[in-house]
């Protein structure tokens, strides 16, 4: 018989927490301070703990002289949480953050326009990935409809965007509506096809 009770979900996020070596812990501290808008609100011998909002912290960055660093060059393909992504309310917004954090060093590895989202994926100095993303729709429910299409089902990974062009469209006014649609390029089931406008014929 089917458990009908109602189980208890979360209110929000309360915070995450980044595990660092002592020798990356001021980089890393610097580049989500840059990264997020925010500041400490406490720094003891072993953390930073920093808010943004109205949270009391939103992240906290320890370090741990046992964490074991992933080399630059090796891509981890353990089972394990690969980005958190944040939301923000508009493409301009999204184009001002952009250049906010451009100005500061941190650029994006992977400016994408998913299908219900336009995103911009970032690494910060260990390698993690932070995703700043706009919603595509007005309502979750439009985005999940998009989600279902035979579009989709052929292209579930998204269309990069030419970062130069993308930014000029958005400063120069353009209808938000018209820069959210995402192109229609075919099928494309890998996120590292990362040409600009991967084209590839879709199979009969």
């Amino acid at each position: 018989m089917a458990n009908s009770e109602k189980l208890i979900s979360p209110a929000s996020i309360g915070h995450f927490g980044i595990r660092t070596t002592p020798d990356k812990f001021d980089a890393m501290v610097k580049w989500h301070l840059d990264f997020f808008g925010g500041h400490e609100v406490l720094r003891n011998a072993k953390a930073s703990f920093i808010q943004w909002d109205e949270e009391h912290h939103r992240m906290v960055i320890v370090q741990d002289d046992s964490h074991e660093q992933i080399p630059a060059d090796k891509r981890p393909r353990a089972a394990t949480v690969y980005h958190i992504a944040f939301t923000l309310n508009s493409l301009k917004d999204l184009a001002t953050s952009y250049e906010q954090k451009k100005a500061r060093g941190i650029l994006p590895h992977w400016p994408v326009n998913h299908g219900m989202s336009t995103s911009m994926y970032y690494l910060d100095p260990d390698g993690n990935e932070f995703e700043m993303q706009v919603n595509n729709f007005d309502t979750a429910e439009e985005a999940i409809e998009f989600m279902k299409t035979p579009e989709y089902a052929s292209n579930p990974i998204g269309v990069d965007i030419e970062i130069d062009e993308w930014l000029a469209r958005v400063k120069s006014g353009e209808d938000e509506r018209v820069l959210k649609k995402r192109p229609v390029i075919g099928q494309r089931l890998s996120r590292y096809e990362d040409t600009i406008y991967f084209k590839k014929p879709v199979e009969a």
